[in-house]
C-alpha cells in the first residue's frame, strides 16, 4: 500500500481513522494523504464580490490552521503526510485524487447511521463506499493498536466477485491475516439447498484455482448473517464486495456493503465490483 487517503473533518472519528492509517503506513512504509473537503456554496467560491472573496479566504485560512493543528499528532511523527483541501464535498473527487497519487486504500472514520436518517441522508462513510473505486476501510472506534488476524470475506460467489476476492486476498496478505470465506444462505427466493450451495461455491473455487474452505451460514437476511457469523468467528475485520449503486437503483435495491459499513461495530473494508 503505497498511499493511503484519510478524509478528515476534524472529528474524533476521523482521528480514529488517521490513527489506523498511521499504523498501516508504519507497517507498509506508506504515505498518507489527509483530505479535507470544505462545504462552501458555488456562489461563494465563484463570486468576484469582495465580501464573498473575503469570506472564502477566511474559511480557507481557518481550515488550513485547523488542519495543521489536527495533524500535529505523535503517531504521525515519522510518516509522510500530505494535506489536501478541496472546496467541495464531492465524493467522486476522491477518485481523481486516488488516481493522481496512485492511492491504494481509503481509511474513513464513521459513527454509522440508522432509521430514517440512513434512508434519506446516509453517513459520509456510506457515500464514500458508494463512490470510491479503491477499497474503503471504515473505522468506528479508537484502535490504538490495529492488529488484524482474522478477516471474514462474505460473498454470493457469483463470477463477478472473482477480482474482488483476489483483492481481498492481497489485502489480507499485506496485513498478515487469515481470510475466512462465508456464504450467507437466507430464506425465500434466494435460498439454496446445501447441495446447490456446494455446487455454486465449487464452481467459483475452480475458476480461481483454490481449495479454500467456505462456510455456509444460515440466517434471516444477508446483513444479519454476516454480522452474526463475524461475531461467531471473533473476526477482527469484515471484507465485502459492493456494487456502488447510485440514484433510484440504490434507493430501491440498497447495498449490503454500505449497510454493513454502517452497522458493523468492527472495522469493514469494501471492494468495488
Amino acid at each position: 500500500m503505497k498511499t493511503i487517503i484519510v478524509p478528515v473533518d476534524f472529528s474524533e472519528q476521523s482521528e480514529y481513522a488517521l490513527k489506523v492509517a498511521a499504523s498501516i503506513a508504519t507497517e507498509q512504509k506508506s504515505e498518507i494523504i489527509a483530505l479535507h473537503m470544505l462545504e462552501m456554496s458555488d456562489a461563494m467560491i465563484s463570486s468576484s464580490e469582495g465580501m464573498y472573496m473575503n469570506q472564502t479566504m477566511f474559511f480557507l485560512k481557518l481550515a488550513e490552521k485547523q488542519f495543521k493543528d489536527f495533524l500535529n499528532k505523535p503517531f504521525l511523527k515519522n510518516i509522510k503526510v500530505i494535506p489536501i483541501i478541496k472546496h467541495y464535498k464531492v465524493y467522486s473527487e476522491v477518485n481523481e485524487i486516488a488516481a493522481k497519487h496512485n492511492a491504494n486504500l481509503i481509511v474513513m472514520g464513521s459513527h454509522g447511521t440508522d432509521g430514517l436518517k440512513e434512508i434519506f441522508i446516509g453517513s459520509n462513510a456510506e457515500k464514500m463506499v458508494r463512490n470510491a473505486n479503491i477499497p474503503v476501510l471504515v473505522i468506528k472506534e479508537d484502535m490504538p493498536s490495529f492488529k488484524v488476524r482474522n478477516i471474514v470475506f462474505a460473498s454470493n460467489f457469483d463470477e463477478e466477485n472473482i477480482k474482488v476476492y483476489e483483492k481481498a486476498g492481497v489485502f489480507a496478505k499485506k496485513l498478515s491475516a487469515k481470510l475466512e470465506l462465508v456464504y450467507i444462505n437466507t430464506p425465500g427466493d434466494k435460498f439454496l439447498s446445501t447441495e446447490d450451495a456446494d455446487i455454486k461455491i465449487s464452481k467459483f473455487l475452480d475458476k480461481i484455482e483454490s481449495q479454500q474452505a467456505v462456510e455456509i451460514y444460515n440466517d434471516y437476511n444477508v446483513e444479519k448473517g454476516i454480522l452474526n457469523y463475524s461475531k461467531k468467528m471473533n473476526a477482527d475485520l469484515i471484507a465485502i464486495p459492493t456494487h456502488g449503486r447510485k440514484g433510484l437503483s440504490h434507493f430501491f435495491m440498497g447495498s449490503i456493503g454500505e449497510d454493513i459499513a454502517n452497522h458493523a461495530k468492527i472495522p469493514v473494508v469494501t471492494f468495488k465490483i
